[in-house]
């Protein structure tokens, strides 16, 4: 029988880590009748921790605000989340949290916020779907919808819908490296290293959390145990796993924490 290395207080420290993973998910029933299965789980803290975004701004892009001093939206929120409160928590599902990237990663290039609005109102009615953003026809499509908007709709200014145009390759280029899509079109995974890394993020396996891409053991797990002292090969070892695979998700680990 395998005996963890570091003894009985780093197998301890572990198990602690684990229950704190799966404390978000701890009351949800996993049922088909649920609507849960397949849509990831996330709270805000989680997503803020995965995206980078701060909570309060995530919280107020669900209600549809670019900011906590804007008043309360007369209009729908820029989108209605996948998933209903969960023991009175807002909770985000995967497409959520995709969603917040790519809203997040505009913002930051200087897209302004009735731009954005507009260019997600077109392709939701387009697509029909509450996450344009995560589809691959938005990739395709968006900067033709960014310039569809320079015909005045919703008080654009032009000179905004160009400098949109030309920063959507500069936003879209590095999720192209990360997601992974469908033959629908589908957003169904996040590779945040890359795909031919060993860290994925599957709305369908382990509610969406950071796992290691062939064994699904959280990347969480695997940063408690090198915290307790263990070196990568102990941990590959105990998990059962190749050190590649303990690699990655320490790297990506250490990248939320810096």
């Amino acid at each position: 029988m395998a005996v963890f290395p570091g003894g009985d207080l780093a197998f301890r420290c572990c198990c602690c880590q684990f229950a704190g993973v799966a404390t978000l998910h701890a009351n949800v029933k996993t049922s088909q009748s649920s609507g849960l299965l397949g849509k990831g789980i996330y709270t805000v803290p989680d997503a803020s921790r995965l995206s980078r975004v701060s909570q309060r701004r995530i919280r107020y892009w669900l209600k549809g605000l670019p900011t906590e001093k804007t008043p309360e939206p007369k209009t729908r929120p820029l989108w209605f989340g996948e998933l209903h409160p969960i023991n009175d928590k807002l909770a985000l599902g995967f497409l959520d949290l995709q969603e917040v990237r790519f809203i997040d990663a505009f913002l930051k290039t200087g897209v302004s916020w009735p731009l954005l609005r507009s260019a997600h109102a077109i392709a939701r009615q387009r697509y029909a779907t509450e996450h344009p953003f995560c589809t691959r026809r938005f990739v395709t499509d968006g900067a033709q919808i960014i310039e569809e908007i320079a015909t005045g709709r919703d008080g654009v200014a032009y000179e905004e819908v160009v400098r949109g145009q030309r920063v959507f390759q500069q936003v879209i280029q590095p999720f192209l490296r990360e997601l992974e899509f469908a033959d629908d079109d589908q957003l169904v995974r996040w590779w945040p290293l890359g795909s031919d890394r060993a860290v994925v993020l599957d709305p369908k396996r382990q509610f969406g959390q950071p796992i290691t891409s062939t064994a699904g053991v959280a990347t969480e797990v695997l940063q408690a145990a090198a915290k307790a002292g263990q070196a990568v090969e102990e941990i590959a070892d105990w998990f059962d796993l190749d050190v590649r695979s303990v690699r990655d998700a320490l790297e990506f680990e250490q990248r939320l924490a810096a």
